[in-house]
């Protein structure tokens, strides 16, 4: 925007260490590995490479796993064929319970004008048990060859799609780790990505500096590109560290003797020019 390149100001000589704490540019850097073991057949990323989040960038060898998957459909291919046995099996035993609970009423009547045994109505009680339980059976097994084939189908589909080789954010490609024909195992990382639009400035103030900081708040940064050549920038306070820790040997702080500081994020709109690992300091 204007306002944002009015407040980016070049600095034609240095800051003559006017500045409240010093950092380095970072950026949320992410490692995607091999989710699948196998050659690598494509693996078209590069370094500077720019991707956005969910695009493939290459595939490992998924072969086997395809022509499970053609076995898989033919087996379910199979059981849809068998299932109108199956239909016809399941009418015919209701069909047959539906005439036992009839023939069942017609005996309770009988019995009550002494027309029938007990026997003659247990036997037909133990006949509806027997449909019965061959009726659960035969719907069991319909049920569970087709979960057990729904189940194996998705299975592969979630090992065949491990196969793939992609991005899980939009960024840039930093480091490229692996190339097309090399052999891929589990875990081995491929390539290390940034979102180098969201760059921010890890910088470190003294507990006496805390006090003056807030989540939020507006800062000026200062990238310093070597030479004279600095340049300043609006940040914005995103995160406070809870701990102290020791002052990292390349960083210096407004108070030198100070050993402990607070790590602290301050997010910059990168305009291209910002770089991870790039020099910065930062003005309260």
């Amino acid at each position: 925007s204007d306002v944002y390149k009015r407040q980016v100001l070049t600095a034609a000589c240095g800051h003559e260490g006017d500045f409240d704490a010093t950092g380095t540019f970072e950026a949320t850097e992410v490692v995607v590995s091999a989710e699948a073991a196998g050659r690598i057949l494509r693996f078209d990323a590069e370094e500077g490479d720019l991707l956005t989040a969910g695009s493939q960038v290459g595939a490992i060898d998924s072969v086997q796993l395809y022509l499970r998957k053609l076995q898989l459909e033919r087996s379910a291919a199979s059981v849809r064929s068998n299932r109108p046995d199956i239909a016809k099996q399941v009418a015919s035993l209701r069909e047959q319970i539906a005439k036992q609970q009839t023939e069942r009423r017609r005996v309770e009547n009988l019995l009550k004008d002494g027309a029938a045994t007990t026997k003659q109505l247990d036997d037909i009680d133990a006949q509806l048990k027997v449909l019965g339980s061959q009726l659960d059976a035969t719907l069991s097994t319909l049920r569970n060859n087709a979960a057990s084939i729904d189940e194996n189908s998705s299975s592969i589909e979630v090992q065949i799609g491990k196969c793939r080789i992609v991005s899980p954010i939009s960024g840039t490609v930093l480091a490229k780790y692996g190339e097309a024909g090399e052999l891929a195992s589990v875990g081995r990382p491929l390539m290390k990505v940034a979102d180098l639009d969201r760059i921010y400035l890890r910088a470190y103030f003294t507990s006496d500096q805390l006090s003056e900081l807030e989540l939020g708040q507006t800062v000026t940064v200062t990238a310093d590109f070597g030479g004279d050549r600095q340049v300043d920038y609006p940040g914005r306070i995103t995160w406070i560290a809870s701990e102290s820790e020791f002052t990292p040997k390349t960083i210096q702080t407004r108070s030198s003797r100070a050993s402990l500081v607070y790590a602290v994020k301050i997010a910059v709109e990168n305009d291209g020019r910002l770089k991870i690992g790039l020099y910065g300091e930062v003005k309260l």
